[in-house]
């Protein structure tokens, strides 16, 4: 008698503890998913601007703190998109002369990394459908200027332009 009252006391104890579990999973789970959520989120916060260049984004600069640097010395670039046609584009690259990349690499060594950024090119607007590439130009340049911050830096490249820019 003296076994089976305690194993109805250690199932009734399980039982119990499965109980508290459940409640405590549903309690306080949903608050910690919140809670992660947020933290997340600030962190995320907190990593764009270290690294988005924003900081030194083409309108906190002042004019004589921008030089451009014309790809493929301004010649056109087409590129194939991804559900058929083409865009031909011409791609400038504003960078910041008294950032601390600029002062150990020059414009000239901007060419000779020409052909590294113009496959970035060619890789970026090829991600882009026609339709896509006509209703915003401004996401085609937001995912150039971040792919070539990554690669240079977020205080050196700070901005793209397109003087020529068509799709076919």
């Amino acid at each position: 008698m003296k076994k089976n009252l305690m194993t109805v006391i250690i199932l009734a104890l399980v039982f119990a503890n499965f109980v508290l579990t459940a409640l405590l999973l549903f309690t306080v789970y949903p608050q910690t998913q919140k809670a992660n959520a947020m933290i997340t989120r600030v962190c995320e916060a907190i990593d764009l601007e270290l690294n988005s260049g924003a900081a030194t984004g083409l309108s906190n600069l002042p004019i004589d703190q921008i030089e451009t640097y014309d790809v493929a010395s301004g010649e056109t670039i087409t590129v194939n998109l991804k559900n058929g046609g083409y865009a031909v584009v011409s791609v400038a690259i504003s960078v910041n002369n008294k950032s601390e990349i600029y002062e150990d690499s020059t414009t000239e060594s901007l060419s000779t990394k020409e052909s590294i950024i113009k496959d970035c090119i060619i890789e970026t607007v090829g991600n882009f459908t026609k339709e896509e590439l006509n209703a915003s130009k401004d996401g085609v340049k937001s995912e150039l200027l971040k792919t070539l911050q990554k690669m240079f830096g977020a205080d050196f490249v700070v901005g793209i332009s397109f003087p020529k820019f068509t799709i076919d």
